[in-house]
């Protein structure tokens, strides 16, 4: 007889629930596994052994490291800092920090994608341990590489690098869509702990943190959509506090060598001893990738964008959760405890930038304990518009509580998916060629599933938000991987750095308000309407939005709004909504300005009616 899809999905279901009591890799086969690849592993270093250097590229950032060194004592350290914005700096940096390393090399990360920018990372990774310096790498199991053949690669590259993930669904490197629905049936809490943090650490003596994966659209060179995000380097004694929180990652359960997973331990023992080592991959955009390796070797160019425009400062906190965030029962937050404190503290300004406006329990509780104060902090929230973000489900959420955040004096500006900066996005695309599209993948196809662009107006290179950063009265500045948001407090471990200094605030603050000028972004504001018909509105949909689901009412409290210029004869200027001037300034674009889709208002709210029950996960 013949079983109807619905059938065969749940009997396919019921038999890897079944089989999950016996999917980790048994003892023997484990020891078996990591015993062919150690056999198999490269012990050959390209670097005279007696060389203390290991043959590292020479890097201004060495004087900058001694120096902080040398000033730094237990109560007064010193550090020197980059806020690094643009995309390709970013990348650039981290090849020639990785270049430049003598001793040791430590990354996690929640993203490690098999396109140009993680294949060209994991090159650079394995030449620096040929060269003798000691590689680890933790990156988070359910969107990072899913290749188990490359992993067996990985596991065999040399003796000097070792990778491992976090968290493995059904203790294997891939997850399937099936295997994936089979992880949230039989272990939700567990499988919903993810790994996010961003860090790669240099000798324990430079850091980078901050919201950026290894993926091309991190570095502005993805052809259909990239993010506009943040990372802050330190260099200086703040090292020692990144070392041992990645230790306390490595030697957790959590983090799981790649001999023990399932499918990587079967390929590896496929291949057997004699398989073929590590080989450097092919890339597909091979000029723009020679361009950024010519310049990160590159010292006068690193000494004049980077060293000589670095920020001293004193001390540089490092945060970070426990491996395996624990239960909210317990209140174990080590990530949003100095954040949360933060908040409390501020007495007359807070800008936030994040990537998803949907607050946590806590934020919320703190933004209405600081509403109430008879001086209550501007907050000015930089963020996503529906046009630019690609968590359609999340902005969905966002946007059936956004009354409530302009009610608690919230500037809410949503960025646009063409920013006026674009324009040198899109120029690194001239002359080099587009990228040609990556081959299907399990991974991306079901993050892009998850993950999903709205179609828009026009086209081009689309540009998402996906910085984590927030200033704090002008002299606090907060970069990270944490979005401020429910998933952040309750099921991502995060990472990030602050940094009392009023220099450095200032620089983020003018960074993030940037980002919220007319030409990048609309601002939300209240909906202009008749005082009788508009109370009314306000009154259905105030019950509308409270319902956990069916929450349908299609005219909203808030909507969009862009700047124009020509308002007031001529003479306007962005002016925030509590302007007497506002409404003659900035005309009123609707809900989705620029998202081109039948019946997207509809849709998104039906999303929004019954996803709010999700908020926690989101």
């Amino acid at each position: 007889m013949l079983l109807s899809p619905r059938s065969a999905l749940v009997v396919a279901l019921v038999a890897v629930l079944t089989a999950l009591a016996g999917c980790a890799v048994d003892p023997i086969h484990a020891r078996r596994a990591a015993a062919t690849a150690s056999a198999a592993q490269d012990r050959t270093l390209d670097c005279a052994p007696e060389r203390i250097d290991a043959c590292a590229i020479d890097t201004p950032y060495r004087s900058l490291v001694a120096s902080a060194l040398q000033q730094s004592t237990a109560t007064a350290p010193v550090h020197f800092v980059n806020l690094i914005e643009r995309g390709e700096d970013a990348l650039l940096l981290r090849i020639h920090l990785i270049r430049s390393a003598r001793r040791s090399i430590e990354i996690q990360t929640f993203i490690f994608s098999e396109d140009d920018a993680g294949t060209l990372v994991l090159d650079e990774l394995v030449k620096a341990a040929r060269r003798g310096v000691q590689v680890r790498v933790i990156a988070d199991q359910l969107f990072s590489l899913d290749d188990a053949n490359l992993y067996a690669a990985l596991a065999r590259a040399h003796a000097n690098f070792e990778f491992r993930v976090y968290n493995p669904t059904l203790h294997k490197a891939s997850t399937p869509p099936l295997e994936f629905a089979a992880g949230v049936l039989c272990c939700f809490w567990r499988f919903n702990q993810r790994m996010h943090d961003k860090m790669l650490l240099v000798d324990d003596e430079i850091g980078v943190v901050g919201g950026r994966n290894y993926e091309n659209r991190y570095y502005d060179w993805d052809s259909e959509f990239d993010y506009r995000d943040r990372d802050l380097l330190a260099a200086g004694p703040v090292g020692a506090a990144m070392r041992t929180s990645f230790d306390a990652f490595w030697n957790s359960a959590y983090a799981v060598p790649l001999s023990h997973l399932r499918d990587v331990a079967g390929s590896i023992l496929d291949a057997g001893v004699a398989a073929p080592g590590y080989a450097l991959h092919a890339y597909r955009n091979a000029a723009r990738v020679a361009e950024l390796s010519r310049r990160a070797d590159d010292a006068e160019f690193i000494r004049a964008r980077f060293v000589d425009t670095a920020l001293r400062v004193g001390r540089v906190d490092y945060f970070s959760d426990v491996p395996g965030k624990p239960a909210p029962a317990t209140a174990r937050r080590e990530s949003t405890r100095p954040l949360a404190a933060l908040l409390r503290a501020a007495k007359s300004e807070i800008v936030l930038q994040t990537p998803y406006l949907v607050l946590s329990t806590t934020a919320k509780g703190i933004f209405r304990e600081l509403h109430k104060r008879a001086s209550p902090p501007h907050v000015i929230v930089s963020t996503n518009s529906l046009a630019a973000t690609d968590a359609f489900y999340v902005y969905a959420l966002s946007y059936k509580y956004k009354k409530r955040y302009l009610k608690l004096g919230f500037e809410i500006h949503e960025f646009k998916p063409f920013p006026a900066e674009a324009t040198e996005l899109i120029a690194n695309y001239v002359g080099l060629g587009a990228e040609p599209a990556l081959p299907a993948s399990p991974v991306r196809d079901r993050a892009r599933s998850k993950y999903r662009n709205a179609p828009l107006k026009r086209g081009g290179v689309r540009i998402g938000l996906h910085a984590k950063s927030m200033v704090i009265d002008g002299e606090i500045a907060v970069i990270g991987s944490h979005n401020f948001d429910p998933r952040s407090e309750n099921h991502n471990t995060e990472a990030g750095f602050i940094v009392r200094d009023a220099a450095l605030a200032a620089r983020l603050r003018d960074s993030i308000l940037h980002d919220t000028q007319p030409d990048n972004a609309w601002t939300i504001a209240k909906r202009q309407r008749t005082r009788i018909l508009g109370g009314l509105n306000n009154a259905i949909a105030n019950v509308s939005e409270r319902l956990p689901i069916f929450d349908l009412w299609p005219f909203r409290y808030a909507s969009s709004f862009e700047f124009d210029p020509t308002g007031l004869n001529g003479t306007c200027r962005p002016v925030p909504p509590s302007s007497a001037d506002f409404y003659a300034c900035h005309h009123d674009v609707g809900d989705f300005p620029e998202v081109s889709l039948p019946l997207k208002t509809i849709y998104t709210r039906i999303v929004t009616a019954f996803g709010a029950g999700l908020v926690s996960i989101m």
